[in-house]
């Protein structure tokens, strides 16, 4: 796993297969994103069984074929879709074409797997929205900055558990290293790639629904700026925003693209969880200047003080429970409201926020 490389980082777990080889079968399409890589990986952990790989650049298709030498390179989409043994189809394609994808594969009688962020507009969530009524098939999000981080999964567990009493306010800090020239060109057009707040936003508003238990929240504030990278135009390098939720707990969280190449991994992602009775630090991939081990959990509460090192114990749990959702129509992993609303409020953020110049 290559841990500067933001755009290709891709966590493995240990295997828990929740079904039988060949009993939960998907495609992957669209790889534009490296997330690809993250998103296979942990169904496949699960048991799922990855069939077919379709993109119309062949290099792509190798690549992913490379790590999964069982699946078959299909000549066609139409080769996917047209497959009944194909349950779901996972894809991280451009962000503007995420939803067209989607709405094919679940018209199509599948269930599909995107990468976050899953919309660039309101009205592609409200046709999402339509399409999950009329077919009863899902549209799942990989928000893999809480899905796929273990001290993230372990901090859900402590707050249900009590461990700090009532959340009453998330922290989400995002910083992502840049390397614009291995970027493509389509993630520095605005239209593409739907703004920062939409994109690497959308793991900060999930999360803190998630840690808050929030159905709902309101977009106080947010702002948008390119600080540093006037070479591309419509490349936001940072933003932040502030929301408050239904039940009362509030949210500041900030992103951005200055990540420097001192740094061990790509970001120094980190969340504070504020509680009536404690308080969680998570480190989420480095502990700077003491630790280049990832999952990192700091707790304080009325019982003491405590550092959780979990990389490695804790495990992945949405993958399986994910398929399990897809095979018994069930919604242990994400309801679908929850990952709509977390798109949508993103979009909303994105939508209304101030140009910092």
């Amino acid at each position: 796993m290559q841990k500067a490389d933001g755009m290709n980082y891709a966590p493995e777990g240990k295997p828990s297969p929740v079904v039988k080889p060949g009993e939960f079968v998907f495609a992957a399409a669209a790889l534009e994103h490296g997330h690809i890589n993250g998103m296979c990986n942990g169904l496949v952990e699960a048991g799922a069984t990855l069939k077919w790989v379709y993109d119309p650049d062949p290099d792509k298709v190798a690549g992913l074929l490379k790590r999964y030498p069982g699946a078959q390179a299909a000549s066609e989409m139409q080769q996917i879709l047209q497959d009944p043994e194909v349950r779901l189809v996972a894809g991280a394609g451009i962000p503007n074409e995420r939803c067209g994808l989607g709405l094919q594969v679940m018209e199509h009688g599948k269930d599909y797997f995107v990468d976050k962020a899953p919309f660039t507009t309101l009205e592609q969530l409200e046709s999402a929205r339509a399409m999950t009524a009329k077919t009863g098939k899902k549209y799942a999000v990989y928000y893999s900055e809480r899905l796929h981080v273990e001290s993230a999964v372990h901090a859900g567990a402590l707050i249900k558990d009590g461990a700090i009493g009532r959340v009453l306010q998330v922290i989400g800090l995002g910083p992502h290293r840049l390397r614009a020239a291995s970027r493509p060109d389509w993630f520095f057009k605005l239209e593409q790639y739907g703004g920062i707040l939409c994109d690497i936003g959308s793991h900060q508003i999930e999360q803190y629904l998630h840690f808050a238990g929030c159905k709902d929240a309101k977009v106080v504030s947010s702002k948008v700026a390119n600080y540093n990278n006037k070479n591309y135009p419509e490349l936001q390098d940072f933003g932040d925003a502030t929301l408050i939720g239904d039940n009362g707990a509030t949210n500041y969280f900030r992103v951005d693209w200055f990540t420097p190449e001192g740094l061990g991994t790509w970001g120094d992602g980190r969340t504070v969880i504020l509680g009536t009775d404690g308080y969680i630090e998570l480190r989420k991939y480095i502990d700077v200047a003491r630790s280049g081990t990832s999952d990192h959990l700091y707790l304080v509460n009325n019982e003491g003080e405590q550092h959780l090192e979990l990389s490695g114990k804790v495990g992945f749990p949405y993958f399986g429970q994910l398929v399990l959702d897809c095979l018994k129509r069930t919604e242990n992993a994400m309801t679908q409201a929850h990952a709509f609303k977390a798109a949508e409020l993103c979009l909303i953020a994105q939508k209304q926020a101030v140009q910092v110049e």
